[in-house]
């Protein structure tokens, strides 16, 4: 059986606690790729698209998006990010482990002042035992009561408490101001912003980190499909994630 692998694909979900930042850092990366024509006007909370999200202000339905990123300093063509915007609310968990099907790695996004809570634990448990490589971002650094280094060691804690393998927890962090559009590597001073003035990082640790798909091409077609939708222009819609072939 040959496999072959899609270098100029990553599949990730985001995954954290309700509140935590994960529909913010989504408007942030796709803010900083462009990824809306010149004269579009991109909403705050882009991927809550629902009436009902909109108004309560969460998010309640997974969805996707696409994010078609180039570094800086890179030489190959552009790398599209797929992503999955979860809920963070217990009540939808289904749409999480719906989300976390069609993914291969996770962002693990966390508050830098409330730490890992109650739907930190239930979506990392669902990962880990996906065996899904995880990115742990920790989000808000610049709040006044940012405590960064105990809500690392909370989140390693909560890693071991889940039974998670050697390998699983040798994790990246990312430290983030998703409202500022701000990412690094390098821990910043609790309450300060982080010394990189885009998600730059960010960007770069989910491509090491996230590993690309892998495909048989002599495969004939094989989707797993999610969820079912419509759409008045479409008609009816299957989203889905391709594992081998083409449609």
């Amino acid at each position: 059986m040959a496999i072959a692998t899609r270098s100029d694909l990553r599949n990730v979900a985001i995954v954290a606690h309700v509140d935590h930042g994960k529909t913010t850092l989504v408007d942030a990366m796709l803010r900083q790729t462009n990824s809306f024509a010149e004269h579009a006007h991109l909403e705050e909370r882009a991927m809550d698209s629902n009436d009902l999200e909109r108004e309560k202000g969460i998010t309640i339905l997974a969805k996707n998006t696409a994010i078609s990123y180039k570094g800086k300093h890179a030489t190959d063509g552009p790398v599209t990010i797929n992503v999955i915007d979860t809920p963070g609310h217990a009540d939808f968990g289904g749409e999480v482990e719906r989300g976390l099907s069609m993914v291969d790695g996770v962002v693990l996004l966390v508050d830098s002042s409330e730490g890992p809570l109650p739907q930190t634990r239930f979506v990392l448990r669902k990962a880990l035992s996906k065996h899904l490589p995880v990115v742990l971002v920790i989000n808000k650094v610049d709040r006044s009561d940012a405590r960064i280094g105990e809500v690392d060691d909370e989140t390693y804690e909560l890693f071991l408490d889940l039974d998670a393998t050697e390998k699983q927890i040798d994790f990246p962090i990312v430290y983030t101001s998703a409202k500022a559009g701000r990412a690094s590597v390098n821990r910043p001073e609790d309450g300060g912003m982080p010394i990189e003035e885009d998600l730059e990082p960010l960007f770069a640790t989910l491509l090491s980190a996230i590993p690309a798909p892998e495909y048989d091409p002599e495969k004939p077609l094989q989707a797993h499909v999610t969820n079912l939708d419509a759409s008045p222009y479409l008609g009816r819609l299957a989203l889905c994630r391709v594992h081998q072939g083409t449609i």
